[in-house]
Parts: C-alpha cells; structure tokens; sequence
C-alpha cells in the first residue's frame, strides 16, 4: 500500500493522508519525495481549491523514521564526507514547508495524534491547523541531536511568540491540544471523531471564495509577514485586490451574492 494516499472527500478538496500507522506515519526517505510530487501535482490542479493533510491511524506524523528511514536517492554519491551528505540529504527535506507555503491553495492540517519532529514542523507550515483532542506537538529533532529543522526557527515564533516558541524548542516539551488552541498553535481542538469533518466544513467556507481570490490572499498573507512596512504591505494587497477582481469569477462571486445563491467558478 502506499505511504500517501491522495483522495477527493468532496469536490474541490484533496485529501493527502500520511500512511505508515505501524510506524505513526513517520517519514522515509521515499516519502519526502512522494510528499514532494504530490504538492508540485496540486499546485497546477485548478479543480483543486483546498488541500487537507492528516495522518492514518493513531498519530498525525512522528517525524523521520530512524530505524527504517531508507536513504535519500536523489545523492549520487553514498561515498561523499559526512557534511556534504547531510546537506544534500536536508536539502529536499527542507523544501516541503517551502512548497507548501507556494502552493496556490490553502492547506487545512488535520493533526489526529502526535505531531513530531517533522511532522510538527508540517503542521507549522500549514495555512490552518486543526488538533483532534489526542494531538500533542512535540519538538523530537532533538532525539537526532539537533533541535531544529524545515524551519521550526522561523515559523514557530511567528505562530506563539519568541519566548514560547523558544521555550518549546529548547525544551522539547509535549504541547498537548487544549495548550496548542490557547497559545495560537492550532486554530481549534476538537473531538477526535469531529476531527475531519471539522475540516471538511472549514474547507468548504474556503471554496465559496473566488479562487483567485484565495490564492493571492494566501501569497500575501505568508510574505507580509516579512515585509518593510504597512505601505509595502498595503500595495502588495493593491495589486492583489486588482488581479483578483478583473477575473470572471470575481462577477460570479458579487453576483451570486445578490441573487443570494451558490456562486459557480470557472477558473476564469
């Protein structure tokens, strides 16, 4: 069986189920590149308008698998020294949180279980992020005897604050769900069984947006977060604002409001 699995819970959604439950859907090699392809598939997928990403089985994802990892295929030479192997080893590992911040649709993460090492960092880097009741988000780069990677640094302040996000990676502490929703980690704990429904349902209030709307919305909001000043920001959005409303479904969008209907996109 596959270790992805990619499905269509309803129209306009895919679904990217992180597969290996015996092992908590801990990533091998393979898996990075398989997560990969995936992504560079959807980003050119018009049909699709929102991505969810979630874990089989008990746990959501617990990081790189250090017993039956594999080796990373793409270096063409298994005799180079210990640090040019590591880099281009970390190298397309690091590209996934990259990929999924480019990627035209929004990603809705469904972290059932524990959320470790890479598996949090993905969690991180998704748009949204809902916790099942189970979840716990744990910094495990550690056990490699590191402590940070695919840019937990960087994206972790962001989402609760220096002093948080460094006491929770210098640590490693466990966050637990009830804490990850209070402190801004995720946007909401649920149910376990309400899990994937609640993102579902938060997917479609996405959809009813006009496409590309919501694309250009995501790109602004990831690179104002690193912007100069308000005034950058703000023509960023000007020009975002003027591409979004010359589109065809821009009118469908401020037409079906009126009429009080289901607005239909066409991707034009």
């Amino acid at each position: 069986m596959a270790d992805i699995l990619i499905d269509q819970p309803i129209e306009g959604v895919r679904r990217i189920t992180l597969n290996r439950p015996e092992r908590l859907n801990a990533f091998t090699f393979d898996m990075y590149v398989e997560y990969q392809e995936a992504l560079r598939a959807l980003k050119h997928d018009s049909s699709v308008r929102v991505v969810i990403l979630t874990g089989a089985g008990k746990g959501f994802c617990s990081g790189h698998d250090l017993i039956g990892g594999g080796k990373p295929n793409w270096i063409d030479d298994p005799e180079m020294g210990r640090m040019y192997y590591g880099r281009h080893a970390i190298a397309e590992i690091n590209a996934l949180p990259i990929l999924m911040r480019q990627l035209p649709q929004p990603i809705i993460c469904a972290v059932n279980g524990a959320a470790a090492g890479a598996g949090f960092a993905l969690a991180l880097a998704s748009d949204l992020c809902i916790a099942a009741s189970s979840a716990k988000f744990v910094n495990s780069i550690h056990n490699a005897g590191t402590g940070h990677e695919l840019g937990m640094s960087y994206m972790l302040p962001r989402a609760v604050g220096t002093q948080r996000a460094a006491e929770i990676l210098f640590t490693a502490r466990p966050v637990l769900a009830g804490e990850a929703e209070r402190i801004g980690l995720v946007l909401r704990t649920v149910p376990d069984e309400a899990l994937l429904d609640t993102a579902l349902e938060l997917a479609k209030s996405i959809i009813a947006n006009v496409p590309m709307g919501i694309w250009l919305t995501k790109q602004s909001l990831w690179i104002n977060q690193n912007v100069g000043s308000l005034e950058a920001a703000i023509e960023l959005e000007s020009r975002a604002v003027a591409m979004a409303q010359a589109t065809e479904d821009a009118a469908e969008k401020r037409k079906s409001f009126l009429e009080k209907r289901p607005p239909k996109f066409t991707n034009k």
